[in-house]
C-alpha cells in the first residue's frame, strides 16, 4: 500500500493502543509497556535475512545499555510467531518480537507495508526451515517516551547502524 507515509504518526503525537501476538504466542498489549518506560519499536521486513539479522543482533548486543537507559526494545514484522521463535533461537535474541501478519500495526504507525505470501528457506542447525510471511513492512524505527508520545521517527533506517543511532538518541534525551 503506497501513500500511507502521509498518515505516519508524527513527532510528539501519542501512540494509539494496540495488541499483537508475541514470539511466545502470548498477547502483547502496548498499554502494558508504553508510558512506563522508553520503548523502541522497530519495524523490519523479515526474519532471518541479512539486514534484519544485523539490525536485530545490534539490538541484542546493546540490550544491557538499553536496560540501563530504562528502554525496552520491540521488533515488529509480518513474520509468524513460529518464524520469530526460529529467529530468536538462531541468534539468541533477548527482546520481544511481535507478529504483525496482517500488517495492521505497521499501518497504524504509517509504515508502508505490502501484502502477499513470501517464503524463504533457511538452513538452521543443518535443517532446512521454510519461513513464510504474509505482510512485509518497510524498515522504520520509532522511539516512544514515557508519556506515550513519539519522540523519534526514522523512516530511512540503515539496518546495521540503527541500534547505535537509537541508543545515542535516547542518551541525548535522557
Amino acid at each position: 500500500m503506497c501513500g500511507l507515509e502521509a498518515f505516519a504518526i508524527g513527532l510528539n503525537e501519542p501512540v494509539p493502543a494496540f495488541e499483537a501476538t508475541d514470539d511466545e504466542g502470548k498477547v502483547w498489549k502496548s498499554t502494558d509497556h508504553i508510558g512506563k518506560k522508553m520503548v523502541v519499536l522497530y519495524f523490519y521486513p523479515a526474519d532471518m535475512t541479512g539486514g534484519c539479522t544485523a539490525q536485530a543482533c545490534g539490538y541484542r548486543d546493546r540490550m544491557e545499555r538499553f536496560s540501563k537507559l530504562n528502554a525496552e526494545v520491540i521488533g515488529v514484522s509480518g513474520d509468524t510467531v513460529k518464524n520469530h521463535q526460529v529467529f530468536k533461537k538462531a541468534h539468541q535474541l533477548n527482546f520481544t518480537l511481535l507478529a504483525d501478519t496482517d500488517g495492521k500495526i505497521a499501518e497504524l504507525f504509517g509504515v508502508p507495508v505490502s501484502r502477499g505470501e513470501k517464503t524463504v528457506t533457511k538452513s538452521i542447525d543443518g535443517v532446512d526451515v521454510d519461513l513464510t510471511r504474509t505482510a512485509t513492512a518497510k524498515r522504520w524505527t520509532f522511539v516512544i517516551d514515557r508519556n506515550g508520545k513519539v519522540v523519534h521517527r526514522d523512516d530511512s533506517v540503515r539496518a546495521k547502524s540503527d541500534p547505535d543511532a537509537v541508543e545515542m538518541f535516547i542518551q541525548a534525551v535522557e
